[in-house]
């Protein structure tokens, strides 16, 4: 088989100075509470997340809050208060880093009911004088709607921690949008929230806009922050894959390890995403800043024993078990290696329409066959680099390289 290189050109728009453009949006909506401030940090992948948070913090400080980080992610790292320190801390932002002190807990204060349970608040953000939101705005993987990921999740689900997040899961998932915005509401009017911090990112992975919220407008302003960031979302150049091949999934690049918006497989009860279609996907690697969440892997048909081997049973079960979409969890077809998913595959499926990429964050570079290069020479977005590659296996690995 012969592989073409392909460089999807995506929207470019970084802040040259994150730390001034944080402490400008802040000056506009005034002074934090005096005393205790949470700064929400859990979200992975997310370009600039220390020198953001630190900004966040160093302006509390300077008008006279007294700002901690509580790691919100729900039920992530096995849901114990252990677990979600050492992944904040893994993301960069240690105490040190940060300037702050983390306070990590899975108590939670009830601020409220919606028909499927109760509302939740971590502990800490509850006590303090108020909180500052910080999360980046994107799709969400599980459902559409005016708002998806960003600020009002991380209110909902982050802040409440596993308790929260079974109540928002048990929602059926054509409702998720609604239970949302309901959950969300409940939260801002305990007046427990100061403001938010919202974050978009460019195609590239980098922060291009912030936007700080006071509380109460977050609900209102948000969905005009997911339409903007529409704007900026990498996508695949071409509507019809037969064979998607994955190299990396994990957290660090999706919620669910890729983005169900980019390979057009969900793996819920409602399959909404109309483009691309694809026929069959197979992921070669789990990415260690994961730390062994493998949610999402059942998106794929195939996977190598190198990735079924970095799986952490427990914590991959208890993010999916608290979703309650267990198909994200189930455990593909294991080949051996790389060479060894694209024989079985090339052998039962052929060989044409095949593309390769580095995972679902990062779509600037991509290997495809000839059929899908030459269907790309004449796209607006595309450069087709080269004549080709043969492909060839070293180890039982491919030799399609990705640039950093």
């Amino acid at each position: 088989m012969k592989f073409y290189k392909v460089r999807q050109k995506l929207v470019s728009s970084p802040i040259t100075d994150v730390t001034a453009e944080v402490r400008r949006r802040l000056d506009a909506i005034g002074p934090p509470p005096q005393g205790p401030v949470a700064v929400t940090v859990g979200s992975r992948g997310i370009s600039n997340l220390v020198e953001i948070t630190r900004a966040c913090g160093d302006w509390l400080r300077d008008h006279g809050a007294e700002p901690f980080v509580v790691p919100s992610m729900g039920s992530h790292n096995g849901a114990t208060a252990e677990g979600q320190r050492e992944m904040v801390e893994s993301l960069g932002c240690t105490e040190q880093a940060t300037g702050m002190p983390i306070r990590s807990s899975m108590e939670c204060v009830k601020v409220g009911e919606v028909p499927t349970g109760h509302v939740w608040m971590d502990r800490h953000c509850y006590e303090s004088a108020g909180v500052l939101v910080v999360n980046r705005v994107k799709l969400h993987t599980c459902f559409a709607g005016p708002v998806q990921s960003g600020l009002t999740k991380m209110m909902v689900v982050g802040m409440g921690k596993i308790r929260s997040a079974e109540t928002f899961h048990s929602t059926p998932t054509p409702q998720m949008k609604d239970m949302l915005l309901q959950m969300g509401k409940l939260l801002v009017d305990s007046g427990k929230v100061w403001a938010g911090l919202a974050i978009l990112e460019d195609g590239y992975d980098r922060t291009a806009e912030l936007h700080a919220i006071p509380a109460a407008e977050i609900l209102q302003k948000e969905p005009r922050l997911l339409e903007k960031h529409r704007e900026y979302f990498p996508t695949l150049p071409m509507d019809a894959v037969n064979v998607l091949i994955v190299n990396q999934i994990g957290k660090t690049f999706s919620g669910t390890g890729m983005d169900p918006n980019v390979v057009g497989r969900r793996g819920t009860s409602v399959e909404d995403v109309e483009k691309p279609q694809v026929n069959v996907i197979a992921c070669l690697e789990l990415v260690a800043a994961s730390k062994g969440n493998a949610i999402g892997v059942g998106l794929a048909d195939f996977i190598t024993r190198r990735l079924r081997d970095a799986i952490d049973e427990h914590k991959t079960f208890v993010n999916v078990y608290t979703t309650g979409d267990m198909q994200r969890g189930k455990i593909p077809a294991t080949l051996a290696d790389d060479a060894d998913v694209f024989e079985k595959i090339r052998t039962r499926y052929g060989d044409s329409r095949w593309a390769v990429i580095p995972n679902t964050l990062h779509l600037d570079q991509m290997w495809v066959t000839e059929e899908l290069a030459e269907e790309l020479r004449g796209h607006e977005r595309c450069e087709v680099e080269g004549n080709g590659v043969e492909l060839a296996f070293s180890n039982g690995r491919h030799n399609l390289a990705f640039e950093p």
